[in-house]
């Protein structure tokens, strides 16, 4: 969805549920020009890695959806797993439990399929993993855009848990040339984002829409005033994915008002690996012999 796209700095109203951050009082400014400069070329090239491992893992997905004027949202909650050149969902229960023993299995089945072909040579399976492989690319550049699209200033340090944040004001940079329909965006936003320092990783980021923007060959557009957020932690050594974040867009798509408010809550990440490793997890797991090797 283009929506994702303001997330490129992190891969961008916190809900109730969110995890608290705490300010311990203004600060100045812990670091230099250059070593400002240093930190957040480590940030960008992380996140360029964390986007890339990101394809290895398996997660738990829970999207709490809610339409204007409802209070109570709707709930999907979905086992996504890299299968090859794309992602396999499958519908669970609340609970994160399978919502039928019989039909998980089945779903488990044609998951397995699919990594079998993923496996095989081909025109078909070479297509698309050029069509993936064209997206990475795209989504590495948008992340790399953000090291001169925006002007980051120091803010304050804030704590996590028992981790200190540096936080930024995000602005778009005057001086920016959008190289692209979806670079030019970033004139459109604002924010803040938190860095760990140590681990040199995006932990935060908020976003604010300054003024309308199209998307989708100019078929929609997202109104001034749309918030979207995510909060970033450590799920695997040194790889820091996303927990949570909440998206609320209010716009237009044709002549059709829209708004969208959905929080999502990750968890249960596992490494799965590519699709000859992905296949012998997911044949263990249906109890079936380890025969990835025979399909090599």
């Amino acid at each position: 969805m283009a929506f994702r796209i303001l997330f490129v700095f992190a891969a961008l109203l916190t809900g109730a549920n969110a995890f608290p951050v705490q300010d311990p009082g203004p600060v100045s400014s812990p670091q230099t020009g250059d070593q400002k400069r240093v930190l957040f070329d480590r940030v960008i090239d992380n996140q360029k890695k964390n986007e890339a491992a990101l394809n290895l893992f398996e997660r738990l997905e829970r999207v709490e959806s809610r339409k204007t004027g409802t209070e109570t949202p709707d709930v999907k909650v979905s086992r996504v797993i890299p299968a090859g050149a794309g992602t396999d969902k499958i519908a669970m229960k609340p609970d994160g439990q399978p919502i039928d023993p019989a039909a998980y299995r089945a779903e488990l089945e044609k998951l397995e399929g699919a990594l079998v072909w993923s496996i095989e040579e081909g025109r078909a399976q070479h297509d698309a993993y050029d069509k993936l492989a064209k997206k990475q690319k795209e989504r590495a550049d948008l992340i790399e855009a953000t090291r001169t699209a925006f002007l980051y200033t120091f803010a304050s340090t804030e704590l996590r848990g028992d981790h200190k944040l540096l936080k930024y004001r995000m602005e778009p940079n005057p001086a920016y040339k959008p190289t692209s329909r979806m670079t030019a965006i970033f004139s459109k936003v604002r924010g803040f984002v938190w860095i760990d320092e140590p681990a040199a990783e995006l932990a935060r980021v908020e976003v604010e829409v300054i003024d309308d923007f199209s998307v989708g060959g100019f078929l929609a557009k997202v109104y001034k005033g749309s918030h979207l957020m995510q909060e970033r932690y450590e799920m695997a050594p040194g790889l820091w994915f996303p927990s949570y974040a909440q998206y609320d867009f209010d716009g237009r798509k044709l002549f059709m008002s829209f708004a969208i408010h959905d929080r999502t809550f990750y968890s249960q990440y596992k490494r799965v690996g590519p699709p000859k490793e992905a296949l012998s997890a997911i044949r263990a797991e249906l109890g079936k012999p380890d025969s990835a090797q025979a399909d090599r």
